[in-house]
């Protein structure tokens, strides 16, 4: 599977947050999944996983559902046409379960003060209020399993609404800032959280996507992008 690698866009988001996986998780919901970059990243990573991956978009699943087929990963994965913010009866009704997932991943709309993806198609879809994001965070919370994972990636400016709805539903709490390049204030963050837990926040050191140069990825993100590592926690 080819990475994107031309800067800190969507499409890096979601090869980030499917690396951001933990090791040793069997079942992964992406939700809002797109064309399954973060799903399939995340798959690549873990042979023994199985995913299923949902979106309101039935163009995107289309693709997702091809990109599956194309990486050999069509008998690991499954496609599910969903609002994850409809009420839970449509959900169930369209196969998406509750306390079913080690991890629950999303690169979600961005929040009402966020910047529009670059996706034009997806363009109308990615701007949506506090509440609504507190949707998809519950969604989320109901789809793992005990002691599953949910992370989520975000624009660092949107951080206080996501923030409140993670600390009202997971303990154990990481939150990661992300910076373009050294010396710049974080842009992303990437948050995780464990159903179950009651263990206190950890908020880690920013990292820089870029080197010194600014235009060079650092090594430790060059590896995620080429493939060949997961996100180290």
């Amino acid at each position: 599977m080819s990475q994107p690698r031309n800067g800190f866009r969507a499409g890096l988001d979601s090869v980030l947050l499917g690396a951001a996986v933990s090791a040793g998780c069997k079942t992964l919901l992406d939700m809002g999944c797109g064309v399954g970059t973060a799903g399939l990243v995340a798959l690549v990573h873990a042979p023994e996983m199985s995913g299923t991956l949902v979106d309101q978009n039935t163009e995107m699943l289309a693709l997702a559902d091809q990109n599956l087929r194309d990486n050999g990963l069509s008998e690991r994965g499954q496609i599910r046409t969903v609002d994850v913010t409809a009420k839970g009866s449509l959900r169930h009704a369209a196969g998406l379960a509750d306390n079913g997932h080690d991890a629950v991943i999303a690169n979600p709309p961005f929040f009402s003060d966020g910047t529009l993806a670059d996706d034009a198609g997806r363009a109308g879809s990615r701007h949506m209020d506090a509440s609504a994001l507190d949707s998809w965070i519950k969604t989320a919370a109901g789809c793992a399993a005990p002691g599953g994972e949910v992370v989520f990636i975000y624009p660092a400016t949107s951080l206080a609404p996501l923030l409140a709805g993670f600390e009202q539903r997971f303990g154990a709490l990481t939150i990661l800032p992300l910076s373009p390049r050294l010396g710049a204030a974080a842009s992303r963050v990437l948050i995780r959280g464990i159903k179950g837990s009651r263990a206190p926040l950890t908020l880690l050191a920013n990292r820089a996507l870029h080197g010194d140069d600014g235009r060079a990825f650092a090594p430790e993100f060059d590896a995620i992008f080429l493939g060949s590592a997961r996100l180290d926690w």
